[in-house]
């Protein structure tokens, strides 16, 4: 046995010198470069987010960086050791900075130093729109310099979730929140109840709701809305539209904005299912675009309801491979930010959303959120954008009351200095100006929020969308099933008021 023993122990010593002198032997061979991110206007380092790959395209993560999935950030400047090989890169700072493309080779031993120049090419917060994601769930200690390498304003971060509670461990900070940089935003206490009938997100409270211990249905997800919304400030966000119990959260009130560009719209590809949620027609809604616009689609349905609801964003980086901010929503606040108006701005709609093309609209010289009434029709609303491209767009499209009512070729736009097609009403509606880019790997756009159009004191209410909804309601409570009969009580009361809630937008339609 003690022969055995000694036996093992040398092998065990062999081991442990062949794995050291192979990481010895590593370290002699790699060669070191010096990497320096500057401003190409200013030329101050800045932070910015590097996808790093070998030879073999696989992606590098260096030692010691704030990364997620196949991306790190770099905090202006990083000494980078890497094996000898040929690297290509792809820095990027937000979509407001053009994306830089490169290549290095490393060579056993050598040194080297790299600067990179990142171009802006449009600044939408000298125009008083404001960025930010509301999906966010990397590390607190990690967010400043996350939104500083994205150029993201505000990012609450979500720090409960379910029965995962930060704060069971460890002290909230006094403030919650942070502002740093001069203009960036964060503050520490979001978060979201995800479970059978979709995912809200929750904001601006003091401290976390009581999810911990819920089951899949029991409590209703709208016990914990309704306590949020009694909490002053607090702000409530449907994190996509397809998520079964949407209908219902819809029927409280008590909704404040919801997310059209969401997690499944990725950066090199979107998760094509709807996960747990109503499912889309795929012989209608196709391909690696078919999420986004069942997405659209839906939430054009609750407009077409005079349902008053602004357009969100969220990445959900930490949990899915998005990059913090890469599906973000703007909000117009003027020349000075602050995170109280922020969300002021966003639940009064003045909104564009993106993970791509950058929009900024204005219609009869409003923002968008705005409500345009008459006594009589017609109502005429001349339209002017702005707008910022990195990924090709063929041309810009005008929604009216869910549909697509004018195609603009992008070199007729330009010809026509910003400019788009006259929009008349007859009757109360709405109306968006929405661009998809060519891209047929993910859905990738950019949308301004609804404008709506109130003639005689009358919001539309289409019948046909609200007998959907209505058929929704009753779809999702037939798969509510509780062996307690309390708890199925409770929980099906919620259904039963979404129920009367459409039954009666169905009888008091005004349209289709």
């Amino acid at each position: 046995m003690k022969q055995s023993k000694s036996v093992a122990g040398f092998l065990l010593t062999l081991i442990m010198w062949a794995v050291f002198d192979a990481g010895q032997a590593r370290a002699a061979g790699e060669g070191k470069l010096k990497v320096s991110v500057v401003d190409a206007s200013s030329g101050e380092p800045v932070a910015v987010r590097m996808h790093l790959k070998n030879s073999r395209g696989r992606e590098v993560i260096p030692r010691g960086v704030v990364a997620w999935k196949d991306h790190f950030a770099i905090d202006g400047e990083i000494q980078l050791k890497l094996r000898p090989d040929r690297y290509t890169f792809e820095v990027e700072r937000g979509p407001e900075y053009k994306v830089h493309r490169g290549h290095f080779v490393i060579e056993r031993r050598a040194e080297d130093h790299h600067q990179i120049d990142m171009h802006r090419f449009v600044d939408l917060s000298d125009e008083g729109w404001w960025s930010g994601d509301l999906h966010v769930h990397r590390p607190i200690e990690d967010i400043e310099l996350l939104m500083r390498s994205e150029d993201l304003h505000v990012a609450p971060v979500i720090t409960w979730w379910n029965n995962t509670n930060l704060w069971s461990t460890r002290t909230p900070p006094a403030s919650l929140m942070k502002r740093f940089d001069g203009d960036l935003l964060t503050h520490l206490m979001a978060g979201e109840d995800e479970r059978a009938g979709g995912a809200l997100l929750f904001f601006n409270l003091h401290e976390p709701l009581p999810l911990q211990g819920s089951g899949r249905e029991y409590p209703s997800p709208i016990t914990f809305l309704q306590a949020a919304k009694e909490r002053p400030g607090a702000h409530v966000d449907v994190e996509k539209p397809f998520w079964w119990d949407m209908p219902a959260w819809v029927a409280t009130g008590g909704v404040d904005s919801i997310g059209i560009a969401h997690n499944h719209m990725q950066r090199d590809g979107v998760l094509e299912t709807e996960a747990w949620g109503k499912a889309r027609d795929r012989s209608q809604y196709v391909g690696a675009h078919g999420n986004g616009q069942w997405t659209q689609d839906i939430y054009y349905r609750l407009l077409n309801c005079g349902i008053r609801i602004p357009p969100s964003a969220g990445s959900a980086s930490g949990v899915l491979p998005n990059p913090v901010g890469y599906n973000r929503v703007y909000v117009h606040c003027g020349e000075t930010l602050s995170y109280n108006g922020w969300f002021e701005g966003l639940r009064a709609g003045r909104v564009v959303v993106t993970n791509g093309p950058l929009l900024r609209p204005l219609v009869n010289g409003q923002l968008p959120g705005h409500v345009f009434r008459g006594q009589q029709g017609p109502v005429e609303l001349d339209v002017a954008l702005k707008l910022s491209l990195r990924d090709k767009v063929d041309y810009l499209e005008i929604v009216k009351n869910g549909r697509v009512i004018h195609q603009v070729r992008l070199q007729d736009y330009a010809q026509a200095g910003g400019k788009l097609p006259k929009v008349v009403f007859q009757s109360s509606g709405w109306m968006l100006v929405r661009a998809i880019a060519k891209n047929p790997d993910t859905f990738r756009f950019g949308s301004t929020g609804p404008y709506y159009v109130e003639i005689d004191e009358q919001p539309m209410i289409s019948r046909s969308a609200a007998q959907f909804f209505l058929d929704w309601v009753y779809e999702r409570a037939r798969q509510v099933k509780l062996d307690d009969p309390q708890q199925q009580h409770e929980v099906m009361s919620f259904h039963r008021t979404a129920r009367d809630f459409w039954q009666a937008k169905v009888e008091a339609a005004n349209a289709d």
